[in-house]
């Protein structure tokens, strides 16, 4: 037997090169290619093919390290936080909706009630059934003398990733689902996909990538403080011009249309800053008036670790506000913090997006602002020409 297969693997040998080879039961093993992988190859995740379902193999959502369950901050503050609304010159039936903060509890939030009074006809609580938000919703027949004070007691801790911490529970597939697709001003494709594979190169880690992502954001969007609220949030329009950045809707708006476009699961948490900020001045309140205050965060989402907290808007914040030059060690050292922490003097009102309000037929693409209802069209707190909100935020001790 030894000898047939040696005089066999002779004959192969010598065979003619030009020869076609003859079929055989034995599978002959292909060889390697010499060419080198290509480095502007795509990604292998995309939003229809996320990591969540297709995590590299040795990549940090495959690896497994030790299971810890999180374990409760010890360090809680808590805030009283009190918006109040007055209509001036409205006539006949109007509607308002106020966001309000996140309605279950997590390890760097929990709201510990609300109270509110006014003279409306009709006033409710809404919670849209996926949980994505919760507003105060209220009504009155005639505008002309509307009044409403809503208090709500919230109580948070500073927000930190650990990368040497497995979460025990993986996110539900619809809410991650949810935050691969596209909503109205946030796309997944096209020029989305074309810069994040730009951008992510052949980086395989998911957390590596996101941080790639991070840093690209941080490096190339401008932040525009002259610009109301937080922005419009079009990301769409910023692919389009190639122009990036505004303010925070804006930009953690496009870190999270790249991080979707490549398969990772990403959302804009929409919130409120209500105290001074430990970091730099410009990250916080200089007074109990929170009204001009509205703050758009990040976060994305890595099987096994959770969601993970970023703000890349902050940085490019202290940059134009503070002139912090981008060759400083604070500039730096900022930027490396805001990968992973939020500070928690910000509270969270929602992650929705496309949000069909109680009473309406059409979606807003996101509430962060008081919204309201009149008969010549709708207002929101941006435009105070229908109405006058104040939002205050302090400290209190239970």
């Amino acid at each position: 037997m030894l000898a047939t297969e040696a005089l066999a693997a002779k004959k192969q040998t010598t065979a003619k090169p030009a020869a076609p080879a003859k079929p055989s039961g034995r599978a002959v093993a292909a060889k390697p290619s010499a060419k080198p992988a290509d480095p502007r190859a795509s990604v292998a995740n995309t939003a229809d093919n996320p990591i969540t379902e297709a995590p590299p193999q040795g990549s940090s959502a495959t690896r497994l390290p030790p299971v810890k369950a999180p374990e409760p901050p010890v360090d809680w503050r808590t805030y009283e936080v009190t918006t109040t609304v007055k209509l001036k010159a409205v006539d006949g039936q109007t509607r308002l909706w106020l966001p309000l903060p996140l309605n279950q509890d997590k390890l760097f939030q929990r709201t510990l009630g609300h109270s509110w009074n006014g003279n409306p006809a009709l006033s409710s609580m809404r919670r849209l059934p996926d949980g994505d938000l919760e507003v105060f919703h209220c009504e009155w027949s005639d505008g002309s003398d509307a009044k409403l004070q809503i208090t709500t007691l919230v109580t948070t801790a500073d927000r930190h990733f650990d990368v040497t911490k497995r979460t025990v529970a993986p996110e539900r597939e619809d809410i991650l689902r949810r935050n691969l697709q596209a909503s109205q001003l946030i796309p997944n494709d096209g020029l989305a996909h074309q810069l994040g594979e730009r951008v992510v190169g052949r980086i395989k880690d998911p957390v590596a990538q996101a941080k790639a992502i991070y840093e690209w954001v941080v490096e190339n969007a401008i932040y525009d403080p002259s610009l109301p609220g937080a922005g419009t949030g079009d990301i769409r329009r910023q692919l389009i011009q190639g122009q990036y950045g505004g303010r925070s809707a804006d930009i953690n708006g496009l870190f999270v249309a790249i991080c979707r476009a490549i398969g990772i699961p990403a959302r804009c948490v929409y919130g409120l800053r209500i105290a001074p900020s430990r970091l730099f001045r410009s990250l916080g309140l200089t007074s109990d008036d929170a009204t001009f205050a509205p703050h758009v965060r990040a976060e994305f989402y890595i099987p096994g670790f959770g969601w993970i907290p970023v703000d890349p808007s902050d940085v490019r914040r202290v940059v134009a506000v503070e002139g912090l030059s981008d060759r400083d060690n604070k500039f730096s050292s900022l930027k490396k913090v805001l990968f992973g922490v939020w500070e928690m003097n910000w509270i969270a009102f929602n992650v929705g997006s496309d949000v069909l309000l109680p009473g309406r037929q059409t979606p807003v693409p996101f509430l962060l602002l008081p919204l309201l209802e009149l008969r010549a069209g709708q207002r929101d707190g941006s435009d105070p020409a229908g109405f006058t909100y104040t939002i205050t935020a302090r400290r209190v001790e239970l």
